[in-house]
């Protein structure tokens, strides 16, 4: 993806290239799509049964707790039993259910639709919800189009995988932080259905003073664990807990390539799990230790913004690539810098080598995708530098149009 570069402080058009590269992508997802739909390569088979995907679990996970086992829905055996009568027909390996049980109240929700029209209702209404979170964060209805352009939305369409969910609460959060604390809180506190992901949002929060939007995500968060301890019982939690190791060990009979973390980089180069432990315990140190410096700084909110995004993918052990939707919304963040103030050399190009590493995905199965994070985080450490080394602060807050700045039209 490339932009017009500008000079700092005179804004920055979409270049032409750019806008066809954004449809083309666009195109071609609904296209890729379309044929596999028409194929039975994806959602339903030739022969009329469901395929399985990752959003069967959520699925099954939903009926146990329909019938009053949420519990068993730990027990990845008994899971897939209840996955393979969903689809009608057994599939290899495990599908587990890692998820606190606040969130079978959206799995239970689903599962009160057949199961491919639940999964057209779940993945369709949290992409809507990733698309109104890059186009806030944007400003412009070309948020639209970089957002359904962005190289991981297909992987997520293609499993029914959670990513867009996390990615609008993420960016939504953020967007909302400074006018609106409280509502950026329930974001927050919504986010907890998959912690690893919100590990760095206390510490920048408290760094910057958010106290009002720590203590909303804290109430929320604990209201959703008592609602869930209330409508599905104390052994779902005791079940959760128990199973956290067992889904850490299951990850060592997958493929190393497929984890898009220090972690899985140092496994798919044949590292120890002792050493891969340690590098991405000292990445994700050093990430918490640059969020708490940045959220304590007076650096513009948007380089904040996209900074802990980014910090929050690289400390966690745990991404794949439907999860790397999330990296679209510090990307919106730096997009919305370079669009008002222009877009510092090499930028754009940094941000489509991103886009690049991610789109290889399916051709090399490698960790790309951390490739990617890496890339967007030196992108922002550079920023930040030079917001610094220049003694001002870029934009803060929503962006507004410089004079005499073109955006795509509409």
């Amino acid at each position: 993806m490339t932009t017009t570069e500008m000079p700092h402080g005179t804004g920055a058009q979409l270049a032409r290239p750019a806008e066809l590269v954004c449809f083309a992508m666009v195109v071609a997802n609904v296209v890729y799509l379309a044929a596999s739909y028409l194929q039975g390569s994806w959602l339903v088979a030739p022969d009329g049964r469901a395929i399985a995907t990752d959003f069967v679990t959520i699925w099954g996970a939903g009926k146990m707790a329909l019938a009053g086992h949420a519990a068993a829905a730990y027990d990845w055996p008994t899971l897939k039993l209840v996955d393979e009568h969903a689809i009608g027909h057994a599939f290899g390996g495990y599908l587990g259910w890692p998820y606190p049980p606040a969130f079978f109240f959206v799995a239970a929700l689903l599962a009160l639709l057949p199961y491919v029209s639940a999964f057209v209702v779940w993945v369709f209404t949290s992409f809507l919800v990733y698309l109104a979170a890059i186009r806030a964060i944007v400003g412009e209805r070309v948020g639209y189009r970089l957002a359904a352009a962005f190289p991981a939305v297909l992987a997520n369409f293609i499993v029914g995988q959670n990513g867009f969910l996390s990615a609008g609460l993420i960016g939504g959060a953020l967007t909302l932080l400074q006018r609106q604390p409280i509502c950026a809180g329930v974001l927050l506190g919504l986010l907890t259905y998959k912690p690893h992901l919100g590990i760095l949002f206390p510490i920048a929060l408290v760094a910057g003073g958010h106290w009002r939007t720590l203590t909303t995500a804290a109430i929320v968060a604990a209201l959703l664990a008592a609602a869930s301890w209330a409508a599905f019982g104390g052994a779902t939690w005791q079940a959760f807990f128990d199973g956290i190791g067992h889904a850490a060990h299951s990850d060592a009979f997958a493929d190393w390539g497929k984890l898009q973390t220090a972690f899985g980089l140092v496994r798919a180069l044949g590292g120890s799990e002792p050493l891969a432990w340690i590098v991405q315990i000292v990445v994700a140190l050093l990430a918490a230790s640059a969020i708490a410096v940045l959220w304590r700084s007076r650096a513009a909110y948007e380089i904040k913004a996209a900074g802990l995004g980014t910090a929050a993918l690289l400390a966690t052990p745990h991404l794949l690539t439907y999860d790397l939707v999330v990296l679209a919304v510090p990307l919106a963040f730096l997009f919305r810098l370079g669009r008002v103030q222009g877009f510092l050399a090499h930028e754009a190009t940094g941000i489509g080598l991103a886009c690049l590493l991610i789109l290889l995905f399916p051709f090399v199965t490698a960790p790309v995708g951390f490739g990617a994070v890496v890339v967007v985080a030196a992108l922002i450490v550079r920023r930040a530098l030079v917001s610094r080394s220049v003694g001002g602060e870029f934009h803060s807050g929503p962006a507004q149009r410089a004079p005499g700045m073109a955006i795509i039209p509409r």
